[in-house]
C-alpha cells in the first residue's frame, strides 16, 4: 500500500513571522487589555505540526526517534533561558511583591522547574482557600508545562506507532499515524469539551485536554503535501486566518470558554496561514510574515514569552494602577526584547553551539548545572522566607495588647503602636482549626462530612456549623465558647457553597448543590438542637430565597441560628496593607461594605424557626468598615475573617447564641 507523501524539506520563514506576531499578541493582551489573546493555541498547533515531521523523518530514517538525544535536544533548547527567568522571578518577587504573597514562591517556582506548573494551577484553580491568591509571575510557565509534557508523550507516540505499523499491521507508517492522530484528535477534543463544561478552570491547565490541538497539528503535517488551492483563494484564507487568529482574544472569552470546542476558532485560524503560506502567491500572508523583522524578532519569541509576564506582574505590584499607559506597556515590550535578546545571544546561542555528538558530555554536565544553580536558588529563597516566617511567628500574645473585637465589645482603646497580628507572611494559613483536618472538607463532593468538636461527651446541645467558608470562619468563635455553653460543634463544610437549594446566578456548582439537598436529608434524620449558618449574601437588601427554601425544610425539627455575613472589603486587605501601610487606604465605608437595611426586615415568609443574629459593628463603625480592629487584622484576603480575629468575636457573640439556646428551653 503507497504511503503519504512526505513533504518537501525547506526552511519556513512565515512560521517565524507568525510565532512573532502570536507573541505580541500574547503580550499586548495581557498588558493593555488584560485578557488572553488565544496566541497558547495557535503556539500548540504550531508546536505539533513542526515536532509531527521532525520525528517521524528520524524515525523512518534510523527506525527510531533516538530518545535520548531528543531530551538532550530538547534541554539545551528550553532550559537555558527558562531557567534563567526562573531564578531571577523567585529573587526579584522577594523585592517587589508583597510577603503575603511568598509562600507560593516556592511551590511555583519548583512546579515551573519541573514543567509542571499547569498541574499546580489545575490544583490551585479547584482548590478553594487558594483562589484568592494574587496571579503567580511563574504563571505563563503553564503553557510550557503542557508543551514539553507534549514533546515528552509525543516520541512514545510515534515509535509505537511506527513499530505496530511495520511489525503488526505491515501498514504504511504515515497513513497508520494519520489514523492515529485522528483517534488522539477525537478522544482529545470530546474529553476538552466535556471537562471545559463541568469543570473550565481545570480544563485550561489539563494537558489532556490541550493535546488534540497538537494532533491537529500533526494531522496538517502529514496533509500538506496535498494541500494545493487557487492563488486568489490561497490568499483569501490566508489574510483571513491572520484575522481570526488576532480577533481572538475580543471576540472571544478565551480565559474562561476555553479550551472546548470554542479554541477551533484560533485554531482554524493558524491551520489556515500554514495551508496558505504553503505555496507562496504575490498578495499572500506570507509576503508579510516572512519580513525581516518579523523573522528576526521569530527567534526572540521564547525569550520575550518568558520575561514579559513577570515583568507585567513586578510592574502591577509596584505601581497601583488598574491600567497599564501605553508609555510603561510600551517599556515593558521593549525591556522583554532586551532581556531575551541578551538571554538568547549570551545563554543560549552558545549552549545550542556545543555540538550534540562531539560535546554530548559537556552539553549534559552544562544543563545539570544549570538545573543545579536554579535548585540552589529554590533552596536559599526557601531558607530566607523561612526565616522570615520564623522571626514573624508570635505563639503566644498579650489579649491587651491584641484585643480585637474585644476593644469593640469593652468601648477601649487600643494600645498604640504596635503591629498588628497576624503577619502577611502567613496570614493565608490564619485559618480555622477544622481544615487541618481533610475529612472535614467537602469541597466538590455531595457526600455529608461531619466534624465534631466542643464538648463531644455529653453535651447539653449540638450546634451544627452549616454551609461554606463563610459560615466555617466563625468556628473559632463557637470554639472559644463551646466550653462555656456546653455544647458540641458539628461542622458540615462545603467551601464555595452556601446552605441553600438555588443559584439565579449561576455561580455554585451541581455538586454543592447536591451536597445541600443530602444534607438537608442528613439534618433531618439526625437534627442537631441549633443549625449555625450565614444568613445574608454580600450585600443584597433581603434574604436570598434559596436561603429561607432550606430554613422551610428544617421548621419544626430543629432552629436555624442565622447570623449576618460580614462586609466584603474591595481589597485583598493583607497586601493592601503592605503595599499602602496606610490602614485608611484599606477600609471602605459602611454602606459599601453592607446594606443599610437589615435583611430579614426586608423580607417576608421568614420561617418561625429562625433566630437572627447582626455583628455588624465588630467589623464596621457608624462610617467606616476597618482592615484592623484591635491590633488584629480582620480580613486574611477581601472577604474571609482571620480565625485570630474570630476568636475575639466569641464574647460579643455568645450573648445570641446563648440567648438562642436558652429558647430551646433546655439548660
Amino acid at each position: 500500500m503507497e504511503d503519504l507523501r512526505s513533504p518537501q524539506k525547506r526552511y519556513r520563514p512565515e512560521i517565524e513571522g507568525l510565532r512573532t506576531i502570536t507573541t505580541l499578541l500574547i503580550v499586548i493582551y495581557h498588558i493593555w487589555l488584560g485578557r488572553v489573546s488565544g496566541g497558547i493555541d495557535v503556539f500548540f498547533v504550531l508546536s505539533g505540526y513542526l515536532i509531527t515531521l521532525s520525528l517521524l523523518s528520524r524515525v523512518e530514517r534510523t527506525g527510531t526517534v533516538q530518545y535520548g538525544d531528543f531530551i538532550v535536544g530538547l534541554g539545551r533548547r528550553l532550559l537555558p533561558q527558562a531557567l534563567l527567568v526562573i531564578i531571577v522571578i523567585g529573587s526579584l518577587a522577594l523585592l517587589f511583591l508583597p510577603q503575603l504573597e511568598w509562600s507560593s514562591i516556592i511551590t511555583h517556582m519548583t512546579a515551573s522547574t519541573l514543567y509542571f506548573e499547569n498541574w499546580r494551577l489545575a490544583l490551585d484553580a479547584v482548590d478553594y482557600l487558594a483562589r484568592d491568591h494574587a496571579t503567580s509571575p511563574f504563571q505563563h510557565f503553564w503553557s510550557l508545562g503542557v508543551q514539553v509534557q507534549f514533546y515528552i508523550l509525543w516520541p512514545i507516540l510515534i515509535t509505537s506507532v511506527y513499530f505496530l505499523a511495520r511489525k503488526v499491521l505491515k501498514t504504511p507508517v504515515r497513513k497508520t499515524f494519520l489514523v492515529a492522530l485522528f483517534v488522539v484528535f477525537i478522544y482529545s477534543i470530546c474529553y476538552s469539551i466535556y471537562q471545559t463544561t463541568v469543570n473550565q478552570p481545570w480544563a485550561y491547565f489539563d494537558t489532556f485536554a490541550r493535546m488534540w490541538e497538537f494532533s491537529i497539528g500533526g494531522m496538517l503535517a502529514l496533509l500538506s503535501p496535498y494541500l494545493r488551492m487557487n492563488i486568489w483563494l490561497n490568499t483569501v484564507l490566508g489574510w483571513l486566518g491572520l484575522s481570526i487568529v488576532c480577533l481572538t482574544g475580543i471576540l472571544l472569552p478565551v480565559s474562561t470558554g476555553f479550551p472546548g470546542y470554542l479554541a477551533l476558532v484560533p485554531i482554524s485560524g493558524a491551520l489556515l496561514v500554514l495551508i496558505a503560506t504553503e505555496n507562496s502567491t504575490k498578495f499572500g500572508v506570507d509576503r508579510l510574515l516572512r519580513v525581516k523583522p518579523l523573522t528576526f524578532l521569530g527567534g526572540l519569541t521564547y525569550g520575550v514569552f518568558l520575561w514579559h509576564w513577570p515583568l507585567l506582574i513586578f510592574y502591577q505590584a509596584t505601581v497601583d494602577l488598574g491600567t497599564v499607559p501605553i508609555l510603561e506597556g510600551s517599556i515593558i515590550i521593549m525591556t522583554a526584547v532586551l532581556l531575551s535578546l541578551l538571554s538568547t545571544k549570551l545563554l543560549e546561542t552558545p549552549i545550542l553551539k556545543l555540538d550534540k555528538k562531539r560535546m554530548k558530555g559537556r552539553l549534559a554536565a552544562v544543563l545539570c548545572g544549570l538545573l543545579m544553580v536554579t535548585g540552589s536558588s529554590i533552596l536559599a529563597i526557601t531558607t530566607y522566607i523561612e526565616k522570615v516566617k520564623a522571626d514573624a511567628l508570635i505563639i503566644s500574645y498579650d489579649e491587651k495588647d491584641f484585643p480585637g473585637a474585644m476593644a469593640v465589645y469593652e468601648k477601649s482603646e487600643p494600645p498604640k503602636g504596635i503591629v498588628p497580628i497576624p503577619a502577611s507572611i502567613d496570614i493565608q494559613l490564619d485559618l480555622p482549626s477544622f481544615y487541618g483536618n481533610p475529612n472535614c472538607l467537602g469541597k466538590d463532593s455531595v457526600n455529608v462530612k461531619k466534624c465534631s468538636y466542643g464538648v463531644v461527651t455529653d453535651p447539653s446541645y449540638t450546634v451544627a456549623l452549616v454551609g461554606g467558608s463563610h459560615s466555617g470562619h466563625w468556628f473559632p468563635a463557637l470554639e472559644v465558647l463551646a466550653e462555656d455553653l456546653n455544647f458540641q460543634i458539628d461542622v458540615y463544610n462545603h467551601d464555595g457553597c452556601r446552605f441553600t437549594n438555588e443559584d439565579p446566578e449561576h455561580h455554585l456548582t451541581q455538586a454543592c448543590l447536591q451536597w445541600n439537598e443530602n444534607l438537608i436529608e442528613h439534618l433531618k434524620a439526625e437534627p442537631p438542637d441549633l443549625v449555625f449558618t450565614t444568613s445574608t449574601l454580600n450585600k443584597r437588601k433581603t434574604i436570598p430565597p434559596g436561603y429561607m427554601n432550606q430554613w422551610k425544610e428544617l421548621e419544626g425539627i430543629t432552629t436555624v441560628f442565622a447570623i449576618r455575613d460580614n462586609p466584603r472589603m474591595k481589597e485583598n486587605i493583607p497586601s493592601c496593607l503592605e503595599k499602602k501601610n496606610n490602614p485608611l487606604s484599606c477600609a471602605i465605608p459602611r454602606d459599601e461594605g453592607v446594606s443599610k437595611e437589615v435583611p430579614w426586615e426586608n423580607t417576608e415568609g421568614i420561617p418561625s424557626n429562625v433566630i437572627f443574629a447582626d455583628l455588624t459593628d465588630y467589623f464596621c463603625d457608624q462610617t467606616t468598615c476597618s482592615p484592623i480592629i484591635g491590633n488584629i487584622i480582620v480580613y486574611r484576603d477581601d472577604n474571609h475573617i482571620t480565625a485570630t480575629y474570630a476568636k475575639t468575636l466569641a464574647l460579643p457573640l455568645k450573648e445570641h447564641l446563648e440567648q438562642a439556646l436558652r429558647s430551646l428551653g433546655r439548660s
